[in-house]
């Protein structure tokens, strides 16, 4: 019988696919990588895991993870420290809150794309400052939140904090109120 390798489904856009790839390339994990197109979703992929959500990763041992971040572990042999499972958390969390709310304002009642983005801002500002310090950050928590803040950056590349330049915050808030107060 022929060695089977682990098959991961996966979609390239998002953000938690791109995760579990990036953490397999960068440890050469072999798997047979089957593309996902999400309005067409594989019988097989939805016998393993009917939630229907990329990434997922199903291994020799009938095993299948269905989390970026457990796929990313698993491949990567890592145990978050309590520095990164603070960051992973305020990204899968707070950021992404805020960045669905700012790509996608159509989808939620009574949301303000600006509102959004400050908020979202605030994040990628604290992140940064992590940045900034002498510490380079850990290439597995680079690698972690690294799709979500080029989503962000792509998602509106004129007025994204990239090319806003010398507009602050304060600024962007001013702007959210007039508009908020031309819908009234």
């Amino acid at each position: 019988m022929a060695h089977q390798l682990p098959i991961l489904y996966s979609f390239r856009r998002c953000p938690y696919a791109m995760r579990a790839r990036m953490s397999i390339v960068r440890t050469g994990y072999q798997v047979e990588h089957r593309e996902v197109i999400l309005r067409d979703r594989p019988e097989h992929m939805m016998e393993i895991s009917p939630k229907g959500t990329v990434p997922i990763l199903l291994l020799h041992d009938g095993t299948v993870i269905e989390e970026s971040l457990e796929i990313m572990q698993h491949v990567l042999s890592w145990e978050l420290s309590e520095a990164e499972a603070h960051w992973v958390g305020r990204n899968d969390n707070e950021f992404k809150f805020h960045l669905d709310r700012y790509k996608y304002p159509n989808r939620y009642e009574d949301v303000d794309e600006i509102e959004q983005r400050i908020a979202a801002s605030k994040y990628l500002l604290d992140l940064d400052s992590l940045l900034g310090q002498d510490e380079a950050i850990p290439m597995n928590l680079s690698d972690t939140l690294f799709p979500f803040v080029r989503q962000f950056a792509n998602h509106d590349q004129v007025g994204s904090m990239y090319k806003i330049g010398a507009m602050s915050i304060h600024g962007l808030q001013r702007t959210s109120k007039a508009r908020r107060s031309k819908r009234v």
